[in-house]
């Protein structure tokens, strides 16, 4: 397999770290009366011969560099174009961050002025503000939860379980929520808990322009978070420190409602939320249990088969293959928080070889009040 740029340049690491530990075994055998001249004059011999290896290298090295430059400037738009295009010039900046980051390399200050980057000092590899801004905010069609639930960025974030009260009124029309609240206090705060996206980067892909390199990092990443909200959410067996985060958690657990079918499990789960609850309540379940209670409701007849979900359950309906059991309930007061603190750095896979544009983010995922959902299950 030929070697890339980035195989040439760990090899000049190792080399180098090689050529330089034989030159102090020399001094330390010079240095010593009784060491035997043979055994310098071999490791004069080693010496030699890394640094004839090591000058092959540097070569190489410098030559592969260049065309690899010449090759990105041939592709990509500069940053000072005329275009004119916000969007481009955004693109741009991207795929030079990126670049940069898997090649090792500092990230220019023009790169950095065109993402919006609010950190001066250069020290911490925080991704700027235009790339926070789109990974955490933009809807990601290939998380449900996105549709329904509430998505912030906020540092230590602080807010109340309920969104409003009356000033002549001292109680709240659902017990459940009366019993939650006096037994976990009005208030949620959201920790910050770490977790990484790596998106593994070709020579192929490096080299290719600017849209193709930026779709593909934002893609994965887009996918990375998606994958990592749907996880916690409906994990049946969630990390130690994560249970909270669960609807399907079993300390402080969601109130399940059991029925002979699911279809009726569903309906009388809808049926037990509170009115306040009820009336924005969404339901969120598996592909296959739909279709699979759509085959036994109809009964042989195509009339349900092109019904909306929403027609057939009352309810809007959101598909996840997660959700092993039915959640039923008012999905805003589901609520993911990101820390505005998301890292960028490079890692190289070792197996592949491939080099990996690695995404370090803090997330919490808080259900404000369980007493807004329940969990439908066949008895």
């Amino acid at each position: 397999m030929a070697k890339t740029l980035f195989d040439v340049k760990n090899d000049l690491v190792t080399i180098g770290a090689s050529l330089a530990a034989t030159k102090q075994d020399i001094l330390a055998k010079a240095s010593q009366p009784d060491a035997s001249i043979d055994d310098i004059k071999a490791l004069e011999t080693k010496s030699a011969n890394l640094q004839a290896r090591y000058d092959i290298l540097q070569r190489e090295h410098d030559q592969m560099e260049a065309d690899q430059k010449a090759s990105l400037e041939r592709n990509r738009s500069p940053l000072d174009t005329n275009s004119g295009d916000p969007k481009a010039k955004i693109a741009s900046a991207k795929a030079s961050l990126v670049r940069a980051t898997l090649r090792g390399e500092r990230v220019a200050d023009d790169v950095k002025a065109a993402l919006g980057d609010n950190n001066s000092t250069g020290g911490e590899k925080i991704l700027p503000k235009t790339m926070t801004t789109e990974l955490l905010h933009e809807p990601f069609v290939k998380n449900p939860l996105r549709e329904v639930s509430t998505v912030t960025s906020v540092t230590n974030l602080e807010i109340p379980k309920i969104n409003f009260k009356l000033d002549d009124d001292d109680f709240i029309g659902d017990g459940e929520t009366a019993k939650e609240i006096e037994a976990t206090g009005d208030t949620v705060t959201f920790g910050r808990y770490k977790f990484k996206v790596l998106v593994p980067v070709s020579e192929t892909i490096l080299a290719a322009t600017d849209t193709n390199l930026v779709q593909t990092v934002d893609r994965a990443l887009e996918s990375g978070l998606a994958a990592k909200e749907k996880k916690v959410a409906f994990a049946l067996t969630p990390k130690a420190g994560e249970e909270h985060m669960s609807f399907y958690r079993t300390v402080d657990p969601v109130k399940e409602v059991a029925a002979a079918s699911l279809y009726k499990a569903i309906k009388d789960a809808v049926a037990d939320l509170h009115e306040d609850y009820r009336q924005n309540a969404s339901i969120m379940m598996r592909y296959v249990d739909y279709t699979d209670m759509i085959e036994i409701l109809a009964n042989g007849s195509a009339t349900l088969y092109n019904a909306p979900p929403e027609q057939v359950l009352g309810k809007p309906v959101e598909f996840c293959d997660l959700a092993v059991n039915p959640v039923v309930g008012d999905f805003s007061y589901s609520h993911f928080n990101y820390d505005p603190t998301v890292l960028y750095d490079r890692d190289k896979n070792v197996k592949t070889g491939i080099w990996d544009f690695v995404l370090t983010a803090w997330l919490d995922h808080q259900i404000k009040l369980k007493s807004a959902f329940r969990i439908a299950k066949k008895s």
